[in-house]
């Protein structure tokens, strides 16, 4: 059974003769907490940034002995004779570059009064990187794999572990998000800060609330945008991810079924989403192109997530079910648009490290009656991957601890950002996490972005930024509108739809914040 450690710095009562003198103990940690940090022009596309290179223990229970390099980023201030101290930033992954994030938040109003620090998390990029070698692809990428091909899937999870494994030297049980918040509590002495404030997203939210779980004296203000569910990670996160994606498929089809007199699709929900399973059947037949079934499951997904997309949508599905190759081949190539983002989202970095410092099951029969599952209910999105094994079913090595039990006791009430649509950390992640902390939500209605701050939603950023700079705090539970749907009238309203536009969607795509950097 793994361990939790706490560690606790308190005062040694020493009694000789009768009389009780105390004193702090020795900081095992003061040579990282007091190294000298050394800023230089950050390299190629970070250049208007600085960058420097610190140390931190490998072990927190025996920081004498191995270390790791961490790399962090900082843009100052813009004005200095505002600035309120610093604003640590996380992009999420788990495993992201967050490096770059200083840059992201430059013309922001928060890049005007705190100095933006960005950092590479342990196991990342310019931090002491967990290099995985990569295992040989086994299973087919299919949205709806037959029973016989499931073993497949188990195998390569499998094997991908093993790889990880063999080339994972001896950092990966330290590879944790614990170790993650202290190591920002080591930068946070080396910068000279007695409290930091932090906007993190997605998986960058479970950070902050690690951190401020375990240094709740250090923490100030502090949004936590696209929450992760405290009861969920981490399977059940992703488990419900596949969930979402049938959420907001399901609320697209009401959408079109009412405007049939322009698409042609159905007059229901129902009649909608079984127009979408015959050209599903079409492509798993005939494939036009690189575009198949499971590409187009994908595409359903992501199209219905992002509501000013829902017409393109539409135009994509009566293309394909067309019979006419010209408009099979344009609606084929505007679902590739979409089946590619929504591979994008899939995993990154030490993704298959971090998500492991939980436990998941280990019974495949579990995996694959899901994947049954999932595969008839939840094939949108590329679904069934969220039910399916993973490197975590195989984890080869032992955490040295439980994951931090979260609570916030001792640093002021915060600010959970969270949209109605959300894929990656569905809705019911925000209210969860703003009731675990005692936080006040902000929900984005109609919306299915994953990460709202300076994403383009002037609500947000006004929200924010007042909590942020000014310290006014939202309502306990307030709105801001998400991105409107496309202006199709209704049936019996006149008007039309317009026209497929590959180049529109991929503006979009191109265009969504957070979500869209490289």
């Amino acid at each position: 059974m793994r361990r939790f450690l706490v560690f606790v710095l308190g005062v040694v009562a020493l009694t000789a003769t009768g009389v009780t003198a105390s004193a702090d103990p020795p900081d095992p940690l003061a040579e990282y907490n007091a190294q000298p940090v050394k800023w230089a022009q950050c390299s190629g596309k970070l250049s208007e940034l600085e960058c420097a290179t610190l140390m931190a223990p490998l072990d927190y229970t025996k920081p004498a002995g191995d270390r790791i390099n961490l790399t962090i980023s900082r843009r100052k201030a813009a004005a200095q004779d505002r600035r309120r101290g610093v604003l640590f930033t996380n992009p999420g992954g788990p495993g992201g570059s967050g490096l770059s994030l200083p840059l992201f938040l430059a013309k922001s109003e928060l890049a005007q009064v705190y100095d933006v620090i960005g950092f590479d998390p342990r196991g990342v990029g310019g931090s002491t990187a967990l290099n995985c070698r990569a295992a040989p692809a086994i299973a087919d990428p299919e949205s709806r794999p037959a029973d016989a091909e499931f073993g497949k899937w188990a195998a390569e999870a499998r094997e991908a572990e093993e790889a990880c494994q063999q080339s994972a030297g001896g950092i990966r049980q330290f590879i944790s998000t614990a170790n993650t918040a202290r190591d920002m509590d080591v930068v946070r002495a080396v910068l000279g800060e007695q409290k930091i404030n932090y906007l993190g997203y997605s998986y960058g939210t479970y950070l902050g609330a690690v951190y401020g779980t375990l240094f709740p004296n250090r923490l100030d203000r502090s949004v936590l945008d696209s929450a992760v569910h405290p009861e969920w990670v981490w399977h059940e996160q992703f488990r419900q991810q596949a969930v979402a994606y049938r959420h907001d498929v399901e609320m697209w089809a009401t959408w079109v079924g009412e405007r049939n007199e322009k698409f042609g699709l159905g007059k229901s929900q129902d009649e909608v989403i079984a127009e979408v399973e015959k050209v599903a059947a079409k492509l798993h037949g005939t494939p036009i192109g690189e575009h198949n079934r499971s590409s187009f499951d994908g595409a359903m997904g992501v199209g219905a997530r992002y509501r000013p997309l829902w017409s393109d949508l539409a135009a994509i599905v009566v293309k394909l079910r067309s019979g006419e190759k010209p408009a099979n081949t344009e609606g084929a190539k505007a679902g590739q648009v979409l089946a590619k983002t929504g591979l994008q989202e899939l995993r990154s970095g030490v993704f298959d490290t971090v998500t492991c410092e939980s436990d998941w099951p280990t019974d495949l029969h579990l995996y694959y009656e899901d994947m049954r599952t999932f595969r008839e209910r939840y094939p949108f999105g590329f679904g069934i991957v969220r039910a399916a094994p993973m490197t975590c079913t195989f984890r080869s090595f032992t955490p040295p601890e439980e994951p931090v039990k979260l609570a916030r006791n001792g640093y002021p009430v915060g600010v959970v950002v969270q949209s109605e649509g959300d894929t990656q950390t569905q809705y019911a992640s925000g209210p969860a996490m703003a009731a675990r902390l005692g936080d006040n939500l902000i929900t984005v209605v109609d919306e299915g972005k994953h990460g709202l701050y300076n994403g383009g939603n002037k609500c947000v950023d006004a929200k924010v930024n007042r909590y942020l700079i000014d310290g006014a705090l939202p309502g306990s539970s307030s709105e801001c509108a998400g991105d409107p749907r496309p202006d199709v009238p209704k049936d019996g309203q006149g008007g039309a739809a317009p026209a497929l536009s590959p180049d529109r969607l991929q503006t979009y795509l191109d265009g969504r914040g957070l979500s869209a950097r490289p």
